[in-house]
């Protein structure tokens, strides 16, 4: 709402002038740019009925009647002497639709105040021409104006504006009735009226619940910059309580934060969108301990999300921990995006490995008692391997599953008693291998070639024989991924080491078919690796000619 100062004008008979040398003793109350747009004032620097201005963003807070013209770029001037006055540019051509959509834009507005007006309640005194001792003309940027009947004694009653300008000596001074005053360079004329309009209500609160977000910010806009102090508490009510849309977020916290109200209750307001960590907080932090992460540096952000995974980790119903796996594997991957990859309000590395080895320690558990008979807990190893399944998708997208890879590969008590528990229970353990399979083979996990090794060793047999069961229990099973990604773990191997797992699998898949994966296309990369290149004959370095160059001279 900063304004260029306007050019001096000859005040019409009982318009008003306001350049009193005294600002009123209560202008200490006032806020910073009140008191600076008083200074201004005094100068002899502003239009004497300018609203103070505002540090503020001046693109549109509310969709009004001018957004709805906002295509009508061309307008008449509003001062119609300056218009005539300036020469014509010699390649500036005169369009005659300008006065015509300045005169629609202009009844548009007053069709649109005149709704305002009759959404009044019986006997409200706003505009009304034979009670009002002030004709308030407000005036727009773009050269829309409009004029209302208004009251001094409510201004002066409601805004500490215009109770400084109205004051009963400049009321004393002016000799007819009704006073002119005019409010020039206004943002949105249309929100000004609906503040003015505010001013005659006997509760704001319930007159603001049939607005939505975008137009109360601009009435907070208006109401801060007139010194309305109740408009400027009932909005701010209306931001604390009212549901807002996400795209509204930014809007209020922004217009907030440069209003400066922190003193009226906008810190109520903030609240919603910006999480502080206040003293009370941090005692219950205290008081709880540090939490499973360790250290000083972890945030409050990174405690929720180990809080949330740790509950989906936990979860009792399926359905709901797949939909919720869902939407915090979405979540983490929003906020590792937003942060670029920084650390901070982020799962650490430490804290994701934390969640794999309780799952890991109740998996081991699990099947100690399975294979030693008690059959009571048998459904929890799929639960538990789906848990590792799911974090290991989240390390492998963070780039950071290599020790989880080393940690699987030497799991050989596991791996015994695989054979002990049944294959409806236990083949979800091999989706996680078939995940690092997956993950080795297309590179996403580069870990060193005992590691890849130990991997093969100890999980392979156990994955040959779930891996019927993954094809016909597993929805969405992407077979023909798993089988490229152990393809492509077995040929990153040694020849030697290739063969003997190669033709290992050859004789299997000739006695099991379906029920085991085809890795043909690896077993015919190794073939050729290992025989047809060796047999042909090795090819002969090109042979450089080289011409001497004599010198003639």
């Amino acid at each position: 709402m900063d304004r260029p100062p306007p050019q001096q004008q000859q005040p019409a008979a009982g318009a008003s002038s306001y350049a009193s040398p005294n600002p009123p003793s209560y202008t200490h109350s006032y806020p910073s740019s009140y008191t600076k747009f008083n200074s201004a004032l005094n100068a002899g620097l502003l239009n004497p009925m300018s609203p103070p201005p505002l540090p503020i963003d001046k693109t549109r807070s509310s969709p009004t009647l001018f957004d709805m013209m906002a295509n009508e770029q061309d307008y008449q001037p509003r001062s119609a002497a300056a218009a005539h006055s300036a020469p014509p540019h010699p390649h500036q051509h005169h369009n005659p639709l300008a006065p015509a959509r300045s005169m629609d834009r202009q009844a548009l507005l007053q069709d649109r105040v005149a709704e305002l007006i009759g959404s009044c309640s019986p006997g409200n005194q706003f505009n009304d021409a034979d009670s009002s001792d002030v004709r308030l003309t407000l005036s727009s940027k773009d050269g829309l104006s409009l004029t209302l009947c208004v009251h001094r004694h409510i201004l002066v009653a409601h805004s500490r504006f215009f109770a400084a300008k109205l004051s009963d000596r400049w009321s004393k001074q002016q000799r007819t009735l009704p006073h002119i005053v005019e409010i020039s360079d206004c943002d949105d004329v249309e929100v000004y009226v609906e503040t003015l309009r505010l001013m005659y209500c006997k509760d704001l609160r319930r007159r603001l619940m049939r607005e939505d977000v975008a137009k109360v910010l601009g009435i907070l806009k208006v109401s801060a910059a007139i010194v309305f102090d109740a408009g400027v508490l009932s909005c701010l009510e209306y931001l604390e309580a009212a549901p807002w849309a996400e795209d509204d977020d930014e809007k209020v916290a922004a217009l907030l934060t440069q209003l400066h109200l922190e003193n009226s209750g906008a810190g109520e307001v903030l609240k919603r969108v910006s999480l502080e960590l206040t003293p009370s907080v941090v005692t219950e932090e205290v008081e709880m301990g540090p939490n499973c992460n360790g250290g000083s540096n972890v945030g409050g952000g990174e405690e929720v999300l180990v809080r949330l995974l740790q509950v989906v980790l936990e979860g009792k119903d399926e359905k709901a921990r797949r939909e919720m796996k869902g939407l915090v594997s979405k979540m983490l991957r929003e906020n590792s995006a937003s942060r670029g990859g920084a650390i901070g309000g982020d799962l650490r590395k430490e804290s994701l490995y934390s969640a794999c080895n309780g799952c890991l320690c109740l998996l081991r558990e699990q099947f100690v008692r399975a294979a030693g008979g008690d059959q009571s807990e048998v459904p929890q190893i799929a639960r538990q391997a789906d848990n590792l399944h799911w974090v290991l998708d989240i390390l492998v997208e963070r780039q950071i599953a290599e020790d989880f890879l080393r940690t699987w590969a030497i799991q050989n008590e596991l791996a015994e008693m695989h054979g002990k528990v049944p294959a409806i229970h236990r083949y979800e353990v091999s989706r996680v291998t078939a995940r690092l399979f997956v993950g080795v083979g297309k590179g996403q996990i580069l870990v060193s070639k005992e590691a890849r090794s130990q991997l093969l060793s100890t999980w392979l047999e156990p994955f040959y024989e779930d891996f019927g069961w993954m094809r016909r229990a597993c929805k969405g099973l992407d077979r023909h991924l798993i089988e490229d990604g152990l393809a492509n773990t077995i040929l990153t191997l040694p020849l030697a080491t290739q063969q003997e797992i190669l033709l290992a699998w050859f004789n299997r898949f000739l006695n099991s078919g379906e029920d085991c994966p085809n890795i043909q296309r690896g077993f015919e990369v190794w073939w050729r690796r290992a025989f047809w290149k060796r047999s042909a004959e090795p090819e002969q370095p090109p042979r450089l000619r080289i011409t001497a160059i004599c010198d003639n001279s």
